[in-house]
């Protein structure tokens, strides 16, 4: 049976395990959210790549999957590299979506709504240039949409100001142009979609990578054989899963773990 390992600063990159379930039912999912390190978006690039490095590392000691998923993409434009040089099983990571924005566009303005960690990475730079060179790009960094996000998926009622504040720099006016596409690049943000069309100032094109990513990862392990699915969900501060959460969990076939993962 394929055993994935699926991390992420917090509990964003349940957008990515969620579909990762729909395309592999019968594989057995670790999911890991660092909560005791979140937020991801403002740390130092040196901090946050040691930090990462080392943490997946023993996560692949204790649980040996048969693949890594890095559902942050503040992670993954940073560690991918030293990780596929550490460890020879696969990693699959995620990447702003410039590539279908720009191939979906019609105006030619699109946005790219991040942290501001993957805002700054040269990879997100280089992927506005190898796939979105003949638009208008513009990134919008925001520092606090994954705690507005985190707080939501606790259960916590929504900030239509704050959400609104946020998202309002992604929306460019150009003559008789505007945006119509903005990429979701970080795996909380799906979870505020319903309230960024809800707020947003026109109707746009929200492109959330999950899909595709699940799709990266069937054709990196494969089907599978047939198994009973399921799996284990950690948070690494060791506390108590939110309530609001636990459907979300068992909904996927993950049983939520309140101590550290340690196997």
């Amino acid at each position: 049976m394929t055993r994935l390992l699926v991390f992420d600063s917090g509990i964003g990159g349940l957008s990515v395990a969620s579909e990762i379930r729909l395309a592999l039912p019968a594989a057995e999912m670790i999911y890991v959210a660092d909560d005791a390190g979140f937020p991801y978006g403002e740390r130092s690039d040196d901090d946050l790549g040691v930090h990462v490095v080392e943490l997946i590392g023993a996560l692949i000691d204790v649980f040996t999957p048969d693949a890594v998923v890095i559902a942050c993409n503040t992670a993954s434009t940073l560690v991918l590299p030293p990780l596929r040089e550490r460890f020879s099983i696969p990693f699959v990571g995620t990447v702003p979506a410039v590539k279908p924005a720009a191939e979906h566009t019609r105006s030619g303005l699109i946005s790219v709504l991040a942290t501001p960690g993957t805002m700054r990475r040269d990879y997100t730079r280089a992927l506005i240039e190898s796939h979105a060179s003949h638009c208008a790009v513009r990134l919008v960094g925001s520092a606090n949409l994954a705690p507005i996000a985190e707080a939501v998926m606790r259960g916590e009622p929504a900030d239509d100001a704050a959400i609104a504040t946020e998202i309002g720099p992604a929306f460019v006016e150009d003559g008789d142009r505007r945006t119509d596409s903005i990429v979701l690049a970080c795996t909380h943000y799906p979870f505020l979609k319903v309230d960024f069309v809800r707020l947003a100032p026109w109707p746009v094109e929200w492109i959330d990578p999950a899909p595709a990513i699940a799709r990266r990862v069937v054709s990196v392990v494969g089907e599978g054989e047939g198994g009973p699915g399921g799996g284990l969900a950690y948070l690494t501060s060791g506390k108590v899963w939110p309530e609001p959460l636990v459907g979300v969990l068992k909904e996927m076939g993950l049983a939520p773990m309140s101590e550290p993962a340690s196997g």
